[in-house]
């Protein structure tokens, strides 16, 4: 229970570390704020504890819980994003978010009846989240079915321009092994907003994934431009080099294949 228990009060340590600029209140909407910024720089763990600090200060946002479950998901720890979406569903049983990231993680554990159920009630609940029809399509590509690309139209359409949405769908995508289609959406995404390194960091992931090498490193160095300090796209560019031809052939055939 010790990952819980700093799920839900934040790490003091850090925060004790960080210090505190003078006049500048550390509240409920300080954390949001920085937990929403980690977020968008997909620094998912610093998401997570600021979250986590959110609820320190106010346990009813049930938008910090959701958003817990969310990030455990992205860190690809599905089973602690499970155990607590229940324990956030004991407080909010009618959340639809919360519902659509428990399915999320019911189906990313395999459990694909199941996270249906959660789908559909989320979606009884709340049909115009570009969240929960996303994490209906997360549900229906794990279950191999081709209405999950009505989802993915629908969360784009429920929430146009915005490039976190397009972002969360290239991850999804890609995820699930479409790098085709994931380049697509993060394509679009840049054609929107081209000032977000974590966009050109995804388009390379799914370039490189394809065997498009020089693309991905003219994204990864994009990516670099806009924060030197992303470690991601210099292990990206890294890796690149050593690329071999059957690398090439390969991702060749897989972009025949698709």
């Amino acid at each position: 229970m010790s990952r819980f228990i700093n799920l839900e009060f934040g790490d003091e340590a850090e925060d004790q570390s960080q210090g505190q600029a003078p006049g500048l209140a550390r509240d409920e909407h300080f954390y949001l704020h920085e937990a929403q910024v980690a977020f968008e720089r997909a620094e998912f763990e610093k998401a997570l504890r600021h979250y986590g600090k959110v609820l320190e200060f106010n346990p009813q946002n049930a938008s910090a819980w959701t958003a817990q479950v969310r990030m455990l998901v992205e860190l690809d720890q599905c089973r602690d994003a499970n155990a607590w979406a229940d324990k956030a569903l004991e407080t909010f049983p009618r959340e639809p978010e919360l519902l659509a990231a428990k399915a999320v993680a019911l189906a990313r554990n395999g459990d694909l009846n199941g996270a249906l159920v959660f789908s559909d009630v989320s979606i009884e609940e709340q049909a115009d989240s570009p969240h929960v029809w996303l994490a209906r399509g997360d549900v229906l590509l794990a279950r191999k079915e081709a209405r999950a690309d009505y989802c993915f139209e629908k969360a784009l359409r429920l929430a146009p321009g915005n490039w976190v949405i397009l972002w969360l769908a290239v991850r999804v995508r890609f995820y699930h092994g479409q790098f085709a289609a994931a380049l697509h959406l993060a394509q679009q995404a840049i054609g929107r907003d081209a000032g977000h390194f974590v966009l050109w960091l995804e388009q390379g992931r799914c370039q490189e994934s394809l065997g498009l090498v020089d693309g991905a490193q003219d994204s990864f160095a994009r990516a670099l431009e806009l924060d030197p300090g992303c470690l991601a796209a210099t292990e990206g560019l890294a890796h690149l080099r050593s690329h071999s031809i059957e690398d090439r052939v390969r991702g060749w055939w897989r972009r025949f294949k698709k």
